[in-house]
């Protein structure tokens, strides 16, 4: 019985972990909103590769929202950036998936 618990409590955390959580974002609503769904989407699709996931939303975000967008995913990871005013990303994705976009010149 221990074991099927230990299965459904993993099953239940990977579900709830299906949505974004922000931890911050000084965005507009539209730009967020596509941003976080565009970051789910390269997640999901490059769930095994972290390099190829960001490559596909700074690609993205160059092309819809203009050049200098950086990207980083990872677990485990401290950062300090400079960014443009009402450019930045910051979420959780996965449970432990740190995902951070930001512009800057």
């Amino acid at each position: 019985m221990g074991e099927t618990e230990g299965r459904k409590d993993e099953a239940d955390y990977k579900r709830l972990q299906t949505f974004p959580l922000v931890r911050h974002s000084d965005m507009p609503e539209e730009m967020r909103v596509e941003t976080m769904e565009l970051c789910v989407t390269a997640c999901e699709k490059f769930s095994n590769n972290n390099e190829s996931a960001a490559k596909m939303i700074k690609e993205t975000m160059d092309k819809k929202f203009g050049s200098s967008w950086h990207v980083v995913i990872g677990e485990g990871f401290g950062f300090e950036i400079t960014h443009e005013v009402k450019n930045l990303l910051y979420l959780y994705f996965g449970g432990t998936l740190a995902v951070c976009v930001w512009k800057c010149s």
